[in-house]
């Protein structure tokens, strides 16, 4: 097996945030469905999770829309098959992200990334240029050469491991990497320990929780489903019995009396999105600061009902005040990462090192003696 965290250089790289980003352009050809509608009545009722109607007037008037190349500002204006049409967003400013990467292991195929907490890794919401995949394109456009792509994603508050492709061929086989351990929690077609020796990957994670657990070791298999939630226009995960099959395996490290906190390490073998925030909310122990998921695996503030009508200056929704996915202040690292190399098959593990406030206190206790040494 090979263990590049334990040889390697450090190496770090990324660019410093433009105060605006470039804004965005969003195409659309009229169909025959849309023939004889208005332009207002197209944006806000294809788009109508962007902004309200009010705001669609607004973005009209200001210019922010062309027709077969021409700007139109009458939101009355009628549409013919064919046409194309373009909306265009303004730059914003986007809010504060780190920018900086550490490289933990790369090869020809494929660059593992520390990824810190607070930066999204791929475009959506607010962050459009202000996330991993930018900072990736950027650094392949210095070297002249194609740029990695994440084959699986953290959620922006979480640190650790981030696994991109290089190439085609490893994009393909890793992304089937990680699609097969969800796969066969769904197909229930193996037991554990048949599972674990088929896997091509394994993820391992490090997370603070509220409140102390009383056993050693859980296995949490609630299913997570989705449902409907202001400020997340797909949705939102939560614990649900109607949802998909999930399965993560918590091992306790450290229990603070004190602090009324349990240090967890956490394997999942299937990949639902927060899912470790999901299942350590559904037994009675969030994550410690989560500011969305609470006891039951639910979110903390929830009205499906309510819908916010006001806009923002752009003509699109306020930021939701209630939390949303997005949103940090918890700890959870993805710590550790085994898998078979997509082209060679070889055993690599994968080491992102860990913030302090995740270490036991055995290993702040090593890290302490070889600063002090060094």
């Amino acid at each position: 097996m090979s263990n590049p965290s334990e040889t390697r250089q450090t190496q770090r790289f990324g660019l410093l945030w433009p105060d605006l980003n470039d804004g965005l352009s969003y195409n659309d050809v009229v169909r025959s469905s849309d023939s004889e509608s208005t332009l207002i009545e197209f944006y806000s009722s294809k788009y109508k999770n962007s902004a309200p109607l009010q705001g669609w007037v607004q973005r009209i008037e200001n210019g922010q829309i062309s027709v077969d190349g021409t700007v139109v500002t009458d939101p009355e204006t009628i549409l013919r098959v064919g046409s194309k049409l373009v909306y265009h967003r303004l730059p914003w400013r986007e809010p504060d992200a780190p920018c900086l990467l550490e490289v933990l292991y790369e090869d020809g195929d494929m660059i593992a990334l520390n990824k810190p907490s607070g930066l999204q890794v791929l475009p959506g919401g607010l962050f459009q240029q202000r996330t991993v995949l930018t900072q990736l394109q950027w650094q392949a456009s210095k070297k002249q050469e194609p740029h990695p792509v994440p084959v699986h994603r953290l959620g922006r508050g979480t640190s650790g491991i981030l696994l991109c492709a290089k190439t085609k061929l490893a994009k393909t086989r890793l992304a089937a990497y990680f699609a097969d351990g969800t796969s066969y929690i769904e197909g229930n077609r193996k037991t554990n320990m048949e599972m674990c020796g088929t896997r091509k990957i394994t993820k391992i994670y490090r997370a603070l929780v509220t409140g102390l657990l009383d056993e050693d070791k859980v296995l949490i298999k609630q299913p997570i489903g989705m449902v409907q939630y202001p400020g997340v226009a797909k949705g939102l995960y939560v614990a649900s019995s109607s949802g998909k099959p999930s399965l993560s395996k918590v091992d306790v490290l450290e229990r603070n009396m004190q602090g009324n906190n349990t240090l967890v390490q956490v394997e999942i073998q299937s990949g639902r999105p927060h899912q470790i925030r999901i299942h350590l909310a559904f037994i009675g122990h969030p994550l410690l600061g989560d500011p969305l998921y609470v006891g039951g695996g639910q979110p903390m503030c929830f009205d499906p009902e309510f819908v916010d009508g006001s806009f923002a200056q752009d003509g699109g929704y306020q930021r939701p005040t209630n939390p949303v996915p997005g949103d940090c202040g918890y700890f959870l690292h993805a710590h550790q990462l085994t898998l078979s190399h997509p082209t060679t098959n070889e055993v690599i593990k994968i080491t992102a090192p860990l913030p302090s406030i995740l270490q036991t206190q055995d290993e702040a206790k090593e890290e302490a003696k070889e600063i002090s040494i060094n």
